[in-house]
C-alpha cells in the first residue's frame, strides 16, 4: 500500500505532506473500525518482544523518534501502527514557530532528509494538556505504550539561562510522560550544541536530577547526543552519565556532515538524517557501550531503513531503537519487519 502512495507523496513539499498524512491518519482512526484495521494491518503483539529498560516495561523495542509528533497529536495512531513507544517534542516552555519555510528537504538518491525546523511547537502547556487527555482516555489495548518527553530551550533564551527552560518543561510534563530526553544536540537552534560541553551539561542534568522526585516517584532522564562528537567528547558523555546518574543516552541526533551526498538539496543547512547516518550512529552506540562496559542503556536512532539496520544497532549495544526518516521512506511496514526479525534471531 505505502509503496503505491510514496511516489505521489514525494511529489509535494515534505512538511505539507507530513501534516496531510498525520491529519488523515487521525481521521482514518476515528472512522468506525479504522483503528482496528490499522492494528490488524501493522501492529504485532508478542510477549517475546517485551523488554524492561531503565525500569520501564516496553511492549516492543521499536519507538517513534522525537520530531515526528512534536505536539503529542498522534500517539494513539502511532501505537496502532505498531510502535511500542512514542517520544513527543522537542517541547519548549513557550510556543515558537520555528525557522522560516521551506525548512525540510528530501534527498531521495541518498534516502535522507535535511531539516532545520527549529523546535517549532505549541509550547509545553498545550503538549502537557494533550498528553493528560490521552492518558485519561487511552484507547483499549494501548495501556502499555510508553511516552517520552523530549525537552529543549526556546530560541530566545540565552544559553546561560537554558537550565530554567529545561526545568519548566520537566516540571510541567512530569506527570504525563514516562521518561525524559534532554535535547542539547539539535543543530537548528543557534548555540544549542554548545550545551553539550561538560560544564553546562552537568549543570542541566544535575539540576533536573535534584528535582526528579515527586511523591517518591522519579522518572528516567536520558541525554540525546549528536553523531558529530569526537571520541574525547564521547568519553566525557560516559563520565557525565556516570556522575549525574541519569538513566541513559539516545544516540544519535541528526548530523551536520554532508559527506557523500548526491541529492540536489545537499547544500541546505540543517540536520541530516536517514541512510547517510546509519554507520556513524551505530559506531557511536558501539563506542559508548564498550567504553562504559554496558553501564547504561542506549536508545539507537539514525539511519534505520531495514530490519537488518535495527539488528545492527541492537547488536552494537542499543537496548531499544527509534525510527523517523526510515519510517518516512519505508512506511509503517518497517516496524513489523523489525519486530519479526528480532523474533527470528
Amino acid at each position: 500500500m505505502y509503496s503505491l502512495l510514496k511516489p505521489l507523496l514525494f511529489q509535494f513539499d515534505p512538511e505539507k505532506v507530513h501534516y496531510f498524512v498525520t491529519r488523515n491518519l487521525r481521521r482514518f482512526n476515528k472512522f468506525p473500525g479504522g483503528a482496528a484495521v490499522s492494528r490488524a494491518t501493522w501492529d504485532m503483539k508478542d510477549q517475546r518482544l517485551e523488554k524492561e529498560v531503565f525500569g520501564l516495561k516496553f511492549i516492543n523495542p521499536i519507538g517513534l523518534a522525537a520530531g515526528f509528533d512534536k505536539n503529542g497529536e498522534v500517539i494513539a495512531e502511532m501505537a496502532n501502527l505498531g510502535f511500542g513507544f512514542v517520544e513527543v517534542g522537542t517541547v519548549t516552555p513557550l510556543p515558537q514557530p520555528g525557522n522560516p519555510k521551506p525548512r525540510m528537504f528530501r534527498l531521495p538518491p541518498d534516502e535522507a532528509l535535511i531539516n532545520r525546523m527549529g523546535f517549532n511547537n505549541l509550547g509545553v502547556d498545550v503538549v502537557a494538556a494533550r498528553l493528560a487527555a490521552y492518558r485519561k482516555n487511552r484507547p483499549k489495548g494501548q495501556e502499555g505504550v510508553i511516552i517520552g518527553g523530549n525537552i529543549g530551550k526556546n530560541k530566545v533564551t540565552p544559553n546561560e539561562d537554558a537550565v530554567s527552560d529545561y526545568i519548566k518543561c520537566f516540571d510541567r510534563l512530569f506527570d504525563v510522560v514516562d521518561y525524559f530526553v534532554v535535547n542539547v544536540s539539535s543543530p537548528n537552534t543557534p548555540g544549542l550544541r554548545a550545551l553539550q560541553e561538560k560544564e553546562p551539561l552537568m549543570q542541566i542534568l544535575n539540576t533536573l536530577q535534584q528535582r526528579n522526585n515527586k511523591g517518591g516517584v522519579s522518572k528516567p532522564i536520558l541525554l540525546k547526543i549528536a553523531p558529530d562528537l569526537t571520541d574525547e567528547q564521547l568519553d566525557d558523555i560516559v563520565e557525565i552519565v556516570t556522575e549525574t546518574r541519569i538513566a541513559g543516552v539516545i544516540a544519535t541526533n541528526t548530523t551536520i556532515s554532508r559527506e557523500g551526498l548526491t541529492g540536489k538539496h545537499k547544500a541546505e543547512t540543517g540536520g541530516l538524517s536517514g541512510k547517510p547516518l546509519t554507520k556513524r550512529s551505530t559506531e557511536v552506540i558501539a563506542y559508548l557501550h564498550k567504553k562504559s562496559n554496558g553501564a547504561f542503556p542506549i536508545i539507537g536512532v539514525g539511519g534505520i531503513h531495514s530490519a537488518d539496520d535495527a539488528i545492527e544497532k541492537l547488536n552494537a549495544g542499543a537496548s531499544l531503537v527509534q525510527l523517523y526518516t526510515g519510517f518516512i521512506y519505508e512506511g509503517p511496514g518497517l516496524i513489523k519487519r523489525i519486530n519479526k526479525k528480532i523474533l527470528s534471531v
